[in-house]
């Protein structure tokens, strides 16, 4: 049997899948669990304390008692749910099959390593479920298309903020002003049947789904500071938001 050297590799497999788990959206109690689920396949127990920017983690063995923590920085969230969903299932395949610290270890790696996709692909789907929802709200197919534009736009620099590491609240503002500059253009020359449907629709992509549901669900679990931390940072994106569109319906006199 391929075995770990020490508790000191253990908790380093731990704290990366934490912090994997928690860049990709998972809420607090997901990733207790999911690494409880390794270390018991591992014959240690786990007591961890997660936060939004840190981990601090103690593992024991359970045979000789020993224990050892660490402590791990996370780096800047990124929502992926197919590493959230991989990991849950790769902690129950890992108790049912006994998995070795090694394979553990190498399934993580692959997780990782599994290809995401490109932001030109992201570009085009979100545009069209922006166009989708200015239909929902009653907007015509020329709606739907400066809604697709505005969105693809908005979105572009979002990405392209981003990558200059702008802070987060910043980057959302500059997306939601540009997105609804463009919307704007079509109350201005009346494109379409319903524009405004266009200007509501047009900055949903930055709406903070995730951290707001998770909020709501640490709050539920106990969880007090991280539900409070999500969800004013959920309260601040809408703000951002608010802010850039606010701007831009200043700057074109609309009502």
């Amino acid at each position: 049997m391929n075995t770990p050297k020490s508790l000191e590799e253990i908790s380093d497999l731990l704290l990366q899948i934490a912090s994997l788990l928690m860049i990709s959206g998972a809420n607090t109690n997901r990733v207790n669990t999911s690494i409880s689920r390794f270390a018991s396949v591992l014959n240690c127990e786990v007591f961890n304390l997660t936060s939004q920017k840190t981990i601090i983690l103690t593992i024991t063995d359970n045979n000789t008692k020993k224990s050892f923590t660490r402590v791990k920085n996370i780096p800047p969230h990124k929502i992926d749910f197919a590493i959230i969903s991989r990991i849950s299932n790769a902690s129950w395949n890992a108790i049912s099959g006994q998995w070795t610290f090694q394979e553990i270890s190498e399934k993580i790696d692959f997780i990782k390593e599994q290809k995401k996709y490109s932001k030109y692909i992201t570009l085009i789907a979100v545009s069209f479920s922006g166009a989708g929802f200015c239909n929902i709200f009653g907007g015509d197919y020329l709606n739907m298309l400066v809604a697709f534009f505005s969105t693809l736009v908005g979105l572009f620099v979002l990405q392209l903020a981003h990558k200059k590491q702008f802070n987060g609240y910043i980057n959302v503002f500059l997306a939601s002003f540009i997105a609804s500059m463009l919307a704007c253009t079509g109350i201005i020359y009346n494109i379409g049947t319903n524009p405004e449907a266009t200007l509501a629709t047009s900055i949903l992509f930055l709406v903070p789904g995730v951290a707001l549901i998770n909020s709501f669900t640490d709050l539920l679990d106990k969880n007090v500071i991280n539900g409070m931390v999500r969800f004013t940072h959920g309260v601040m994106t809408v703000l951002s938001m608010a802010l850039g569109l606010f701007l831009a319906m200043l700057i074109f006199q609309i009502k």
